[in-house]
């Protein structure tokens, strides 16, 4: 049975949950008003995940407004909604009897983002969330960076000492003036108050001054903030998230970065609103806070493409381990002796087989190398065995050679070959079938030119994006 998880995302405006699986997907989701009471907000957590539990669920994840303590599992301190001082972990694993993890809210967002969002591949990445208030949270080496306890609070980046007095205690945080509240406030300041947030964007696209200034006024505290978490951290890419992320995107647009030192990607989120249930539900399968994945590199092409060297040359840069069917193979047609063509494409299969087998029993956060001629099976069987070895990423390699050149590396090797392999017969067939062969496409796919020598540096750069971590 698949693992399952409930991800809830505790906002100032909406608590939102949902049952999302090991990829993340969203099967099921509920939300509700977050009520003033931290109290009924502990009751109505509790009344949404009992809602989704179902079969398969191994934990609850819960992103939290505010300073949160991951050692000890506790909330600090909160923002617009405050659940310090609550036993929050305990009695939620005590009243639904399962494993739960509490993280900020925004670094549960980008947890999301990482895996399948839109910092998916980045490394270095800051993330603010928009919304009642602005949450914040930062990764480095691809996991969730927390400082001493709490780093990543980027909402309290002060942006002006005479500014409004923030909940944390101190004056001018960038949330005083770029949250969804603060814009709310600038509306009704700029005497626009029956006026919706989007018709203040379709006002400034036509050219109104007032809504011009109302989102000059919102957004240049946000761009001075950006600023400072791209000299202070240099990250890949900033990400925009929350219900008013992309919002902020735009209103950025007419802000741009004033010093060309300081100037990273910014980016909204792709998943919205739903980042927050994701990640937290991702969360759950790791304590890390990172979805302990399993994945494969196919380094596939027909015989004599170049494929083994290629896996070989791969294992040497990352330390992978490869699994050749070959290897797997030749043993046995070194014992059995006299074995025919059709004997050895049993074996072939059988040893594809164990190729499988081994991965199905590895651990998470296992990778590993697979060199084969994958089209001698059909592509229902590679995606049946992926499936059922609980492989989460695949990566391909295609090992593309003329057909002339494949025929004419086979024919040098003949002599080399265990009896079973097929003869020099079989070179005008290979020659045929290199010229049109294709690769699986299980999962991205990168061609690696195989007659001439492969840029390593380009191939892990690739692997590295499509995994996230090389």
């Amino acid at each position: 049975m698949s693992e399952l998880a409930i991800g809830v995302d505790i906002g100032g405006t909406n608590i939102r949950a949902a049952l999302v699986s090991k990829r993340g997907e969203i099967l099921k989701k509920l939300s509700e008003r977050t009520p003033s009471d931290p109290r009924q907000v502990f009751e109505r957590v509790k009344v949404m995940a009992r809602e989704l539990d179902t079969a398969g669920v191994v934990g609850l994840g819960v992103g939290i407004p505010g300073r949160v303590d991951i050692a000890n599992r506790s909330v600090l301190s909160g923002g617009i909604l405050n659940l310090a001082g609550m036993d929050l972990v305990d009695q939620l694993e005590a009243s639904l009897g399962k494993r739960v993890v509490i993280e900020n809210d925004c670094s549960m967002a980008l947890i999301a983002e990482m895996s399948i969002g839109a910092a998916r591949g980045f490394q270095s990445v800051a993330m603010l969330t928009i919304g009642t208030g602005i949450g914040g949270a930062v990764a480095h080496d691809g996991r969730i960076y927390h400082g001493h306890r709490t780093a990543g609070q980027l909402g309290h980046i002060c942006v002006r000492h005479d500014g409004p007095e923030c909940a944390c205690g101190r004056r001018g945080c960038v949330e005083t003036f770029s949250s969804g509240t603060a814009l709310r406030r600038h509306i009704n300041e700029a005497g626009l108050s029956a006026v919706s947030i989007a018709d203040v964007f379709e006002m400034a696209s036509n050219g109104d001054a007032t809504a011009r200034a109302v989102l000059h006024a919102w957004a240049a505290p946000l761009r001075t903030a950006l600023d400072n978490i791209a000299a202070t951290m240099d990250p890949e890419i900033i990400i925009l998230g929350g219900g008013l992320g992309s919002d902020a995107t735009r209103a950025l647009a007419d802000l741009p970065a004033v010093a060309p030192w300081f100037r990273p990607a910014i980016l909204p989120a792709k998943l919205g609103d739903d980042a927050g249930i994701v990640g937290a539900g991702l969360a759950t399968f790791s304590d890390a806070f990172r979805c302990a994945e399993k994945r494969v590199v196919l380094v596939n092409g027909v015989p004599a493409s170049g494929k083994s060297r290629l896996a070989k040359l791969l294992s040497q840069r990352t330390g992978w381990p490869v699994l050749s069917l070959d290897g797997i193979k030749n043993p046995f047609l070194e014992h059995i002796g006299g074995v025919d063509r059709e004997f050895n494409r049993t074996l072939g299969k059988a040893s594809y087989q164990a190729i499988w087998s081994t991965i199905r029993e590895a651990p998470a956060d296992s990778t590993f190398i697979i060199d084969a001629w994958f089209g001698f099976q059909p592509k229902t069987v590679l995606e049946a065995y992926i499936k059922d070895s609980g492989v989460d990423r695949v990566a391909e390699l295609w090992c593309k050679v003329p057909g002339v050149v494949a025929g004419d590396r086979y024919a040098h090797r003949l002599k080399d070959r265990l009896p079973g392999h097929p003869g020099a017969d079989y070179i005008p067939e290979l020659v045929a079938l290199a010229d049109r062969a294709e690769p699986m496409e299980c999962g991205p796919s990168m061609t690696v030119d195989q007659t001439k020598e492969p840029d390593m540096d380009e191939v892990t750069a690739w692997i590295s994006t499509v995994f996230g971590r090389a």
